[in-house]
């Protein structure tokens, strides 16, 4: 049951806000852009440029995940006219209020200064990290655009899905060094690419797959079926899991077996398994329990780095 717009006041209306940039998945994907620096850099970087990058991260994904809204916001207004309730219990990206400013509690303007201050906020950061960062924030923001501005027209865009997600990985390799190995970016980019595709974007337009059909939204699931859908996830999460070993060897971290161990069966756990789960029962329900474990992938990777990084 909708709570009435009058009840968010005070600290509830900043939830609102935060609902709108998708915080808790927001803070989930911060563990990327890290993930990414500390692959490349071998070590620690400074403390001020941890900070400093931490709070850029943060910026940038807030306001990528707000713009997403502002602009499929007449969409969303259309999906909840047709399909009723926009909430969906088990979605990571729904533990807060989903789509707040389609469901009235913001307003559009709102959503539009919300989203531009942490745009000014993430390219203040950038330029002090790396100006370089500033170009690839602007670029994912682009992309972003086009991805749901594309709802309708193909099922391709779930390609530009795949692009602006490494970008918060490669800005992160930028902010540590303006001069890293263009084979390294390459692989970072081919493995979190795949990750996206086969963990998150089509796993998400599975679970919608009956509101996207009343929309006449154009994504994979809707396009090629369920059965082919599931063959997308399973091959891209494979890919995925390959692909991590190759970043692991171009990067001058010397990862020891166990290390190795450690990563591909968190990959497993969190992508394969569950996607596997999928592909044999092809329920929606496992649809987005794939997605909520691969959301926590890029992160449980990263504390793996952190424990190699640490001793050595």
């Amino acid at each position: 049951m909708a709570q009435p717009v009058d009840s968010y006041t005070g600290l509830s209306r900043l939830k609102l806000f935060l609902a709108l940039s998708r915080t808790p998945h927001g803070l989930l994907d911060m563990a990327t852009p890290a993930l990414g620096a500390l692959l490349w850099l071998g070590r620690f970087p400074s403390f001020g440029v941890i900070i400093l990058g931490l709070i850029t991260t943060f910026a940038g994904y807030t306001a990528v995940y707000a713009l997403n809204d502002v602009v499929d916001y007449r969409v969303d207004k259309e999906k909840l006219r047709r399909c009723g309730d926009l909430g969906t219990g088990c979605d990571l990206d729904a533990v807060m209020v989903r789509h707040p400013m389609a469901q009235g509690y913001l307003s559009f303007k709102e959503g539009v200064l919300w989203t531009v201050a942490w745009s000014m906020v993430a390219i203040l950061g950038a330029y002090y990290l790396n100006p370089i960062c500033i170009a690839i924030f602007i670029i994912g923001c682009a992309l972003e655009t086009v991805y749901c501005l594309l709802l309708k027209v193909s099922h391709l865009r779930t390609l530009i899905s795949g692009g602006v997600k490494t970008a918060g990985a490669i800005s992160g390799v930028f902010a540590v060094d303006p001069n890293p190995s263009p084979v390294f970016v390459a692989m970072l980019f081919f493995w979190l690419f795949s990750w996206e595709i086969g963990g998150q974007n089509v796993p998400n337009d599975w679970a919608d797959i009956a509101e996207d059909r009343r929309l006449h939204a154009q994504t994979i699931p809707v396009r090629l079926g369920p059965d082919r859908a599931n063959a997308v996830i399973l091959g891209a999460l494979l890919l995925t899991l390959m692909l991590s070993m190759v970043v692991y060897y171009v990067s001058p971290i010397p990862f020891e077996f166990p290390f190795m161990v450690a990563s591909m069966a968190t990959g497993v756990c969190f992508l394969i398994l569950p996607a596997a789960l999928l592909y044999i029962t092809k329920a929606a329900q496992y649809a987005m329990a794939l997605f909520n474990m691969a959301s926590y992938y890029p992160l449980a990777l990263f504390v793996i780095v952190i424990v190699k990084l640490s001793v050595g």
